[in-house]
Parts: C-alpha cells; structure tokens; sequence
C-alpha cells in the first residue's frame, strides 16, 4: 500500500496521490512530500523506488532484504536510514519490524513490511492537523524516530515485571522451577536482542545528530542529541536489567547446585547410620569355632546395634547433616 502527503508552509495539502500526480509534486521544489511505503508489492517498489525517486539498487535491494541491524548511508543526495521498531503484532515474544527511510531534501521516503504503530499515529496526527506540521523532511524523520523510541517504553517494562517474576521464582521452592530455566533463557533473549537493536540505533542518531550530514537543519540537531541521550539511557537501563537476569540464573544454579549437594548429603547420612548394623551383623554372622559370646550373643549384638546406630544418628544430627 502506498499512502503519500503534501505539504506546503506547514501546511496538509493534499495526500494519496495518483502516480502521475507523484511525479509532479516530486519535481516541483517548493513542497514537501512523505511517501509511506507498508508492505508494498514489488511492482510498487519498482514503481516508487525505482521510477519516481531513481534511488541507488543497493538502498533498495536492503530494503527488500531486511537488515539485522540499524544503519545509515550517505548517497550525496539523500541518507538511507535503517531503524527497528517494536512488532506489536505478535504478543509472544519481543520482536522488532525494520523501518527504512530515504531523507532528502525536500522529501522523505519510509519502507515497511507490515504495521508500525509509530508510522500510523503520525499519519492520524497529519490527518487531523494535529500539532505543528513538519515544514522540512528532517523533521518527519525525527517524530517517526522519536515515536519508535517511545514505544521501545512499555516494551521494556513489561521484561522487568517478567524479570521481577523471575526473580521470585528464583527464590520458591524447586516444585515452582519446572519451567524456571525455559523462562530464564526466553527473557534472556529478549533482552540480548533489544541490545543488539539499542545500540547500533544509537550510533545511528549520533551521526544525525553531529550534524554530518546537510540534509539535516542546524536547528534539528539539538533534538536528535535529545534523541540520542534518550537512547543512550535506554542502553543503560537495558544492560542493568540483563545483569540482574545473569545474576538471577548464576543465582539458580547455586541453588540447584545446594539442593543437590543437599540431597547427596542426606544419602550419605543415611549411609552412614547403617555402617554398624552392617559390620555388627557381618561380624556376628560369620561361622567361628570358638565365640564365648554366643551364649547371650543375639541380645549383645541388638543392643550394640541399636546403642551404635543411636550415637552415628546423634554425631551426624550434631554435623547438621539431618
């Protein structure tokens, strides 16, 4: 699907334009155009791509072929831009959807594979002039970033209620822990790959915000620096929550470590209480010539036992082994 939107002096002018109509706000220099691009079919992004914009093969074959991590290239007359927002469509697991975005002068191109909350609240915003509309593409890449930094939020707060969760069951008793090590790897996970997201993301507005590249205002680079610190205290509150997830896992194998530790103990306890029942009883029941002890030797050996057996439970339940 492609939807598109025409500005002019901070003005909605008009939006989802005819291909041919493309073409003309395209060529003329005193608007500012923003195509969206969701899940496009590949005749559009040859279309789109290809025929209106004539972008590089490279930027458009990362496009089709998603990218791991974010980016941004400098092709002289536009930046390519890669970025990952949070996939909300799928409530299993943490996910992320990539956005890509070619910024030029007086437009701006975004690329997407399926629904991103950032991209549709900033089009209901520009739909119900909402707010101060752009009157530069700069500053339509900065919302949508920004929008995609803000939704990285409830994403992260709902890992520490699940790390806190964690944490307790960590702490319960093992008949709670069937599924404790799945759960402890799953949410590792998550958090391994929001890191390896947060970072190179970070990296991405550092270069926007430098002030690297003409195609961004002087005047935009305090709010991508804005941008940036936010990003880099979302770092910082990712690697401290992973620390407490490896602390929380070295913490469950200790325990487990102790409870088996625990159990061998208990075994060799109970081992230990039977070595005199087992040498009295051998000793007494070996067939010797001459034993002057046999004559009362059934009620001497059950009561060596039984006193024996006493004292080994008394010594090992002063070791604490019981």
């Amino acid at each position: 699907m492609i939807r598109s939107f025409i500005f002019s002096d901070g003005k909605l002018v008009g939006q989802d334009l005819e291909l041919e109509a493309l073409r003309l706000v395209r060529s003329d220099k005193g608007l500012l155009l923003w195509v969206d691009l969701d899940n496009p079919t590949p005749d559009e992004i040859k279309t789109i791509l290809e025929g209106v914009f004539q972008f590089h093969p490279l930027a458009i074959e990362d496009c089709v072929a998603p990218n791991s991590l974010p980016k941004v290239e400098d092709y002289d007359e536009y930046l390519f831009i890669v970025t990952h927002a949070v996939d909300f469509t799928r409530t299993d697991k943490f996910n992320t959807t990539e956005l890509d975005l070619f910024l030029g002068r007086d437009y701006i191109v975004t690329f997407h594979t399926a629904p991103l909350r950032s991209v549709s609240t900033l089009i209901e915003r520009f739909s119900k002039n909402a707010g101060v509309l752009p009157r530069g593409p700069d500053r339509i890449a900065h919302t949508l970033i920004d929008l995609i930094v803000d939704n990285y939020a409830p994403v992260i707060e709902e890992l520490r209620a699940e790390l806190e969760e964690l944490e307790e069951h960590v702490l319960s008793k093992a008949s709670a822990q069937k599924n404790l090590v799945n759960e402890l790897l799953h949410v590792r996970n998550d958090f391994t790959r929001l890191r390896t997201i947060v970072r190179p993301q970070r990296d991405v507005i550092d270069r926007l915000a430098r002030g690297d590249s003409k195609l961004v205002r002087a005047k935009l680079l305090p709010y991508f620096r804005d941008l940036r610190d936010n990003l880099a205290r979302l770092e910082d509150t990712v690697a401290g929550y992973h620390e407490r997830l490896l602390m929380a896992f070295d913490i469950y194998l200790n325990k487990a470590a102790f409870e088996a530790n625990e159990g061998i103990k208990f075994l060799t306890a109970l081992t230990a209480i039977t070595i005199p029942v087992v040498v009295i009883g051998t000793w007494y029941g070996m067939n010797f010539e001459h034993m002057p002890e046999l004559a009362r030797g059934y009620p001497f050996a059950v009561g060596l036992t039984a006193v024996s057996t006493l004292l080994m439970f008394l010594y090992l339940r002063k070791k604490k082994w019981f």
